[in-house]
């Protein structure tokens, strides 16, 4: 029992660093070259943030590890020499609120301040708004917690008489129980009167922690929905909307003249922008404006990356060229896997959580079988369904970030993301992470049960005042798989066409 304590504890401490040392690659790669030597803050909330996602992603299989560790125990408490996985659920998700809705909005209004400000002034400007979140923040969770944070158990009374033991043994449907009589065990014969609510004040942790999973519920269905399409329906399109052939020499300087002169017309557009924002113009116009501009330049970056493609150019331009073409292959491969994942994903939900009672355990099973194969190869493939579901939520939010007016873009790209767009994204897979997590744990049940994560997310979080009823009748689950197949019908039909920029923005001066 020690020893695979012991191992599962080394392997944490060895998948930690692993995951920091990654998320300070990503980092590195990604920043833009302006970032590069400065905006060290920023930076270390953005490595933290992303080592707490992947780490609490990577939580659900340690869990289900752990209660492996005390499976066969032979005496009582047992499960208490392994690791203390509700304390660290706890830990891990209240410094995920913490970054989410202090330290990132700190962070970026650090990062967004006026430049022609001095540092002390950014500084105050920054911590004004934080602390006028964290006030409302507080209040919001403090009335909420005073008012509804308790949690309500349906339970049932029950109570019988002794007999003596019989010398025979038959059981059956109509006879579940020993004794005389209608033989029937008390739980089928008690009356309606005997359920009764249970009620209990929830702790405060675990109520933030609900509480940040409603929110990052309503975004998970609405961008998982949509991404779990988009992700591999993507890929599979990219690949059909790839470059065929080289371009010759006259075409590429009359399609990068082209590009050239909108290149200017967006400067101007973006220049006459900044005039009216220094000119005090923040209406709903000049929002407008600027996130058509927005659009403009990420569909202009996209043109010329494409330009690019279709004529590489230095002495290794046949090469380039082949792997341009092998890597279109290759998102067509993990395209036409990831819409295997994504069918399987959508059965799974559909027959196991939306129908009662579930016809099958279906991934659940699989997940058993694999571990009987190989230890560890069942929580692997646990492991890599989680993180496919918060791949499918990023992939949804930067779609949609496109198309919907009251959302900023926000895109990753290699060697151009600024540190703003970083934290951005790492706030929304923060949040999304706590909603995963808990749709994995119920969409695992089986395989996960009596877990550290099932007492929180499973029993407490679907039984809270007020928030039970969105869990009872399957609102996100429902809303999810009704988003997957409208985007799956939208997506095959007007996803594979290449869509041209508007040029649609006035300018109020």
């Amino acid at each position: 029992m020690g020893d695979f304590n012991l191992a599962l504890v080394i392997v944490a401490v060895v998948v930690c660093v692993i995951v920091f040392l990654v998320n300070v690659y990503l980092l590195v790669n990604y920043q833009h070259p302006d970032d590069a030597n400065q905006a060290y803050f920023p930076k270390f909330v953005v490595v933290l943030g992303l080592s707490i996602a992947a780490i609490s992603i990577l939580m659900l299989p340690a869990d289900v590890a752990n209660r492996h560790a005390c499976r066969h125990a032979i005496y009582n408490g047992a499960c208490n020499l392994t690791l203390p996985m509700k304390d660290l659920w706890l830990a891990v998700y209240i410094v995920d609120a913490i970054l989410v809705f202090f330290v990132i909005p700190f962070a970026m209004f650090y990062y967004e301040g006026d430049l022609d400000k001095t540092m002390g002034k950014r500084i105050k400007s920054a911590l004004m708004w934080m602390v006028t979140t964290a006030i409302v923040c507080a209040l919001v969770l403090g009335i909420l917690y005073g008012l509804v944070g308790k949690v309500d158990f349906t339970v049932r009374h029950l109570s019988s008489s002794t007999t003596a033991f019989p010398s025979t043994w038959t059981f059956n449907s109509n006879e579940q129980c020993i004794g005389n009589g209608v033989h029937q065990c008390s739980a089928y014969s008690a009356s309606p009167s005997s359920e009764k609510t249970w009620t209990m004040r929830s702790t405060f942790p675990e109520y933030v922690v609900a509480l940040a999973t409603i929110v990052g519920s309503v975004l998970f269905a609405i961008f998982g929905g949509v991404g779990i399409a988009c992700l591999p329906l993507g890929l599979i399109f990219s690949f059909i909307r790839r470059p065929k052939a080289v371009i010759t020499r006259s075409q590429y300087i009359k399609e990068a003249t082209e590009l050239g002169k909108k290149a200017k017309d967006l400067k101007k557009a973006a220049e006459a922008l900044r005039q009216e924002e220094k000119g005090g113009s923040k209406g709903r116009k000049f929002r407008k404006n600027v996130k058509a501009v927005e659009k403009e330049v990420f569909q202009l970056e996209e043109d010329v990356k494409l330009l690019e493609e279709m004529y590489p150019q230095g002495e290794k331009a046949e090469t380039t060229w082949a792997l341009t073409i092998l890597g279109y292959l290759a998102k067509l491969v993990f395209g036409i896997l990831g819409l295997i994942v994504s069918v399987v994903w959508i059965i799974h939900i559909i027959i196991y959580l939306l129908i009662d009672p579930p016809l099958s355990p279906f991934l659940n099973q699989v997940f058993i079988k694999l571990d009987d194969v190989w230890g560890l190869l069942g929580t692997a493939a646990f492991a890599f369904f989680c993180f496919y579901l918060l791949l499918a939520v990023i992939t949804g939010a930067m779609v949609l970030g496109l198309r919907l007016v009251f959302i900023t873009i926000h895109p990753m790209k290699w060697g151009a993301t600024l540190m703003n767009s970083f934290l951005f994204n790492v706030g929304l897979i923060l949040l999304s992470s706590i909603s995963v997590i808990q749709f994995c744990s119920t969409a695992f049940a089986y395989y996960a049960q009596a877990t550290a994560a099932q007492e929180i997310f499973g029993h407490t979080l679907e039984s809270l005042r007020g928030i039970k009823y969105l869990y009872k009748y399957n609102v996100f689950q429902i809303a999810f798989v009704a988003l997957a197949g409208l985007t799956f019908v939208y997506y095959a039909a007007f996803g594979w066409r290449r869509k041209k920029p508007s040029g649609r923005f006035q300018l109020s001066t």
